[in-house]
């Protein structure tokens, strides 16, 4: 069966998602994506589908432990790190993007914590989710 994907303007609640980032070389006069630079002179850049969907997602991390890595995959390759060399403490939240720019909606997620454990949810909609709660 053939799902449709929902109105990108209706959002369900309670779901996470990721994005991956692209590194492009900055030349002379390119004008930074978003004002955001790097050290190396490069430019990141969201890669974003083109089907106006919004596939930005609150992840809330609720298992009690610190959160250390985060990714996402829409085809069974891991995106790079979401939380980007950062965490996310038990009880924090944060808005990470999940788009890359496959048009896929739904993701499979993968955490890492500080204690050893990892964590894997899939099936997870981004097209539809605002907020997904990590739990044990």
């Amino acid at each position: 069966m053939f799902l449709t994907p929902p109105s990108p303007h209706r959002r369900a609640t309670t779901i996470v998602l990721v994005a991956s980032l692209v590194w492009l070389t900055a030349s002379p006069g390119f004008a930074s994506v978003a004002g955001l630079s790097h050290p190396t002179g490069r430019t990141p850049v969201t890669m974003q589908a083109e089907d106006g969907y919004n596939r930005n997602v609150r992840i809330h991390n609720q298992t009690g432990w610190t959160m250390t890595r985060l990714q996402a995959s829409s085809s069974g390759a891991w995106s790079r790190d979401l939380l980007r060399a950062g965490t996310l403490s038990p009880g924090e939240s944060r808005v990470v993007s999940i788009d890359d720019g496959s048009g896929a909606c739904r993701y499979a997620l993968r955490a890492e914590f500080d204690n050893g454990q990892a964590l894997e949810r899939s099936g997870i909609n981004a097209c539809q989710v605002a907020d997904y709660y990590f739990t044990r």
